[in-house]
């Protein structure tokens, strides 16, 4: 029997599933993908929306028989197909396959650094102390200590990095709670289970750092599924450089505090340099400019104050860990303390450009720093990471599937495939099985200035009203940078009577939950809303895009990729800029038919679609909508769907 009978009308997913509807383009993904495990082979597969690519791999992973590690691009996506997706193959297969989630260590609450901080709670605000509260009334209910059950604290929250542990500041075998350890718990099922749903970002800190305990589980594995592919070139290059951030400085030193206080009880016995090292940090962000940037380390070089800001830190670093050296032995926390100091010590040295050597010329690595509101961190990152992640699938001798909606340009898979050093792997491109051509109208507005132009985004949003009116609301407008976005907001709300949603003025998901929930609003967002986003219905009828997603040419690392392209005499502008772009607006406009039912306008704004020749790469990426430059087309198009009324 071939797994995609599985998947057929009178399959077991079918007799067993309510409302499952057969896919052909599903079918075939399955069988491709059980003959990929089967061989031991590489298979690059882009499933459009609709294919329901979960089910298509999920069925020959479980029917093979072999251990899998499956990888999405976010938690969240881990959760849906663990708690939602998993049961429901496994019910219909009944086959006696065990399986587990795995999160990062900051997912899961230590109980060591809960009571370590429970007596700090006059340092703290009403809310953040009432948010302790919470998690600490929940710590003595929870069963996996996955802080993704806790609802009312938000994800950001400044606590949770008080009641979780990171790889340098687990105490390990030492700590007193060390064998109801919610992490060891996870790690010891994921050991034992057929297959593991992890995500990328664990997926790449094991590949790089050889976390202990996650390498044992990734070198077991006989299949790996990564889902979401298209994100994990971005996610490995962050994981195989270094980085060092401001909250990892600040963390030392409020630990430094709390484990010295649980020893001694005298915090008047802690050194003045812990003082002097928070100072210091704080010094080092003001030298560093206003947040939201990301700036090359030579621009910062220059700077007044940068780099004496950074040697001050530094001797205030080395004096702190100078003073822990004489106490680590006092207790576990305190020794634990002490050799991140060092770790701390000799990332800043890596990353710091006086100290290259001749490896890091090599391995062709860009310094740079971002900065937010309070924050900083300072990156050393590789500009090519093809030949370091070939190494690492070597060395697992297992079958590779890595599936999108949005992987090839056009037809092709090259720009890809070369990001993560794939040699001719096999390949297979499935279209969504939805009804483009009837349900959908991509509209080309005319008149539009060059996006280069002050005026752009005023005449961006002039232009769209009538398509907002006609949609009656009901559409996501996506931006490719936060200045446009904020222009927008204020000229929209100027002109329409529907709710309008912000991001940034509450929570991702809360935002998306009153969008939902309004059912006429308008929601305004930047990259975090290109993808990842599933709103089905008639709630979002319309997606209005401002221009083609190309990348600052002002990020360090992009600059920096793009002049070592040039310096290889590669055209870096249609080898890898347009490339990225096209993935990049097949995300934002996967935003609009999530479902058979589905109807509506796409607005894509930039004028170099129609004026620029590469403009066709872009068109011809999309799916096959009808094309109009019309507005009376649009409106037309909205009349015979027949939108309900605003009121309903």
């Amino acid at each position: 029997m071939s797994v995609s009978e599985y998947l057929s009308g009178d399959g077991a997913l079918s007799e067993s599933l309510a409302g499952f509807a057969p896919r052909e383009a599903q079918q075939q993904m399955a069988d491709r993908i059980a003959r990929t495990i089967d061989e031991g082979a590489v298979l690059v597969t882009e499933a459009g929306t609709g294919v329901g690519k979960t089910f298509a791999y999920l069925v020959p992973v479980m029917l093979s028989g072999k251990r899998t590690i499956i990888a999405t691009g976010t938690r969240n996506l881990q959760d849906q197909l663990f708690h939602q997706d998993l049961p429901v193959i496994r019910h219909a297969l009944n086959v006696p396959v065990t399986v587990a989630l795995l999160k990062g260590r900051a997912n899961y609450l230590c109980t060591h650094r809960l009571n370590v901080n429970r007596s700090a709670g006059d340092a703290r605000s009403r809310r953040h102390q009432h948010e302790f509260e919470l998690i600490n009334d929940w710590a003595g209910r929870t069963l996996t200590g996955d802080i993704a059950e806790v609802d009312d604290v938000e994800e950001g929250s400044f606590i949770w990095p008080l009641v979780t542990s990171t790889t340098e500041n687990c105490v390990g075998s030492e700590c007193e709670d060390y064998a109801k350890c919610h992490v060891l718990k996870a790690r010891r099922e994921a050991l034992a289970a057929d297959l593991v749903v992890i995500n990328h970002h664990l997926f790449c800190a094991d590949m790089a750092l050889k976390e202990q305990g996650f390498g044992d589980i990734l070198a077991g594995a006989d299949v790996f599924i990564i889902d979401e592919a298209h994100q994990l070139p971005e996610v490995a290059t962050r994981f195989f450089g270094l980085s060092l951030t401001s909250r990892q400085l600040h963390n030392l030193c409020a630990d430094t505090r709390s484990e010295h206080i649980k020893e001694s009880g005298n915090q008047s016995e802690l050194p003045d340099t812990l003082d002097a090292l928070e100072k210091s940090i704080s010094d080092l962000r003001i030298s560093m400019g206003e947040g939201g940037q990301r700036l090359a380390w030579n621009d910062l070089q220059g700077r007044r104050g940068f780099t004496r800001s950074l040697d001050v830190a530094k001797e205030n670093l080395t004096a702190v860990s100078n003073w822990l050296s004489d106490e680590s032995e006092r207790s576990k926390g305190l020794g634990n303390c002490y050799q991140r100091s060092l770790k701390l010590l000799e990332r800043i040295s890596h990353i710091d450009p006086r100290t290259e050597t001749d490896a890091d010329d090599e391995n062709e690595m860009v310094r740079w720093v971002d900065t937010s509101r309070r924050g900083f961190g300072l990156h050393s990152t590789p500009l090519n990471i093809a030949e370091i992640f070939q190494g690492y699938m070597a060395e697992m001798n297992a079958s590779w599937v890595f599936t999108s909606a949005t992987l090839a340009v056009g037809d092709s898979f090259e720009h890809f495939n070369d990001r993560l050093g794939l040699n001719e792997p096999d390949t297979q491109i499935l279209g969504s099985p939805f009804d483009y051509q009837n349900n959908s109208l991509n509209y080309l507005p005319m008149g539009l200035p060059s996006p280069s132009d002050s005026s752009y985004t005023r005449e961006v949003c002039t232009q769209s009203l009538p398509v907002i009116a006609a949609a009656r609301g009901r559409t996501f407008m996506l931006f490719t940078s936060h200045r446009a976005l904020k222009i927008a907001a204020q000229q929209i709300a100027d002109h329409v009577d529907y709710p309008i949603l912000v991001q940034g003025e509450a929570p991702r998901q809360r935002l998306l939950k009153d969008f939902k929930t309004y059912g006429n609003a308008i929601l305004l967002g930047t990259a975090s809303f290109w993808e990842g986003v599933d709103v089905r219905g008639e709630a979002l009828s319309c997606v209005i895009i401002d221009k083609l997603p190309f990348a600052s040419p002002g990020d360090p690392v992009m600059q920096a990729r793009l002049d070592a392209m040039q310096r290889r005499g590669q055209n870096p502008f249609f080898e890898y800029q347009i490339p990225a772009a096209v993935v990049m607006l097949k995300q934002g406009v996967g935003r609009l038919i999530r479902d058979v039912t589905d109807t509506g306008v796409l607005m894509l704004c930039d004028p170099r679609c129609r004026s620029k020749g590469y403009g066709k790469i872009f068109l011809d990426s999309l799916p096959p909508m009808p094309m109009t430059t019309s507005i009376e087309d649009v409106k037309k198009f909205f009349h015979q769907k027949e939108l309900p009324d605003d009121s309903t």
